[in-house]
């Protein structure tokens, strides 16, 4: 039996909205000399997210083409929960003390929340 409204026409079905992605951009800085290796250990760990992240849907790696030692990351999470298991992971940790000598300051950092999609 459908649901009637008021005027006797059916009532819109409504869905359960899924929660909406969590995007987040790094912008991080090589120490000049640094840049392979710091390459090097972002691929490693692009190879890690794919294989144990099922929540993380973009993990793209950029370079800047007019500073060889500037890299970007575009990170999609599905959720805020996915993008804090990112966070915790072993991986992360990992990684996190394999860079930190290779790095000309503190990473820039956006956080985005998707507000609507196709």
């Amino acid at each position: 039996m459908t649901a009637r409204g008021k005027d006797d026409r059916p009532e819109p079905v409504r869905y359960k909205e899924n929660p909406m992605s969590v995007t987040l951009i790094a912008k991080i800085k090589a120490k000049q000399g640094c840049e392979n290796q710091l390459q090097e250990a972002f691929q490693d760990m692009i190879k890690k997210v794919r294989a144990a992240e099922p929540g993380c849907q973009a993990y793209i790696l950029h370079k800047a083409n007019d500073d060889p030692t500037q890299f970007v990351w575009y990170e999609t999470y599905a959720d805020q929960a996915a993008f804090d298991n990112h966070r915790k992971t072993e991986h992360m940790k990992e990684m996190g003390g394999r860079i930190a000598n290779l790095l000309d300051g503190r990473p820039q950092i956006e956080m985005l929340t998707e507000l609507d999609r196709k």
